[in-house]
């Protein structure tokens, strides 16, 4: 059995904490699906297919990793392709609280989904997206906080 993971997000946009978790995670699991999420309480900046393109790109020289996007329940979602790993990435306390409860709630939705969580290495755990949404909204330079193969106009 092939061990599948699921990345979700709404990677708006996808920065270099996202892509340290996914290229650090793809040594370990057969097959990663970088899941793009339709979350309701979200406004995104940037459309669907911008950011699919960018984690096309960004993702590209891995041959285990791949892109899709989906609505509703991640857990849903990851019974439909079958993968029985969610994936997830923690920058400090804070994301770990939060982390820890989504995970929980999701072993008693889904007890055959397991969570993984890893840490985002230290030089990444500043880079949020949300921040580097607004400091694009105010025409700030955001280069050393996003993935060097993309570029935002």
């Amino acid at each position: 059995m092939i061990k599948k993971a699921v990345f979700p997000g709404s990677f708006d946009p996808i920065t270099k904490g996202h892509e340290n978790i996914v290229r650090r995670a793809s040594e370990v699991f057969d097959h990663i699906v970088v899941a793009i999420g339709s979350n309701s309480s979200k406004n995104n900046m940037f459309d669907l297919e911008q950011r699919r393109a960018w984690l096309n790109e960004v993702f590209s020289d891995l041959d285990n990793v791949t892109v899709d996007d989906y609505s509703g329940l991640t857990i849903d979602f990851c019974r439909k392709i079958e993968a029985r790993f969610l994936l997830r990435g923690v920058r400090n306390g804070g994301d770990f609280e939060y982390e820890r409860t989504i995970a929980q709630m999701t072993k008693y939705m889904a007890s055959e989904i397991e969570t993984v969580i890893l840490f985002t290495d230290p030089e990444y755990a500043a880079i949020n997206s949300t921040v580097v949404r607004e400091i694009l909204r105010n025409n700030g330079d955001v280069t050393q906080f996003i993935p060097d193969s993309i570029h935002i106009a």
